[in-house]
């Protein structure tokens, strides 16, 4: 199979959420740095432990505010406050964010390759 770039490394890959705001829209910080572009389109994955379930699966195309923060078009103001847990549990998963697709106009970490050189 043919690539536009040779052995390309496709990004952005799955992040770590440490924080999700209340309001609209809503504000994701990730950690490490995200890597990611506007116009990518992510799905939260948000776990009990973490107290804000109402965006568990929610997906959408962000804009990118800083290396590792972005805001997507949700309304989270009368959601519940999300909370990092001090301690894992058995049934606590760490909430993440999951790249799904870029808006195609944009497309851009497709084709991107981030390896060193």
């Amino acid at each position: 199979m043919a690539y536009p770039i040779p052995f390309p490394t496709f990004q952005p890959a799955m992040r770590l959420i440490t924080a999700i705001t209340l309001g609209n829209p809503v504000e994701v910080t990730t950690a490490p740095d995200h890597q990611y572009f506007t116009g990518t389109i992510v799905r939260l994955y948000v776990y009990p432990a973490n107290g804000m379930v109402q965006v568990n699966k929610a997906a959408g195309a962000i804009t990118v505010t800083g290396v590792n923060t972005f805001t997507m078009d949700l309304d989270t103001s009368n959601f519940n406050t999300f909370i990092v847990p001090v301690a894992p549990t058995a049934n606590n998963t760490q909430a993440c964010v999951v790249p799904i697709g870029e808006v195609t106009e944009l497309l851009k970490a497709a084709v991107q390759n981030v390896l060193p050189y």
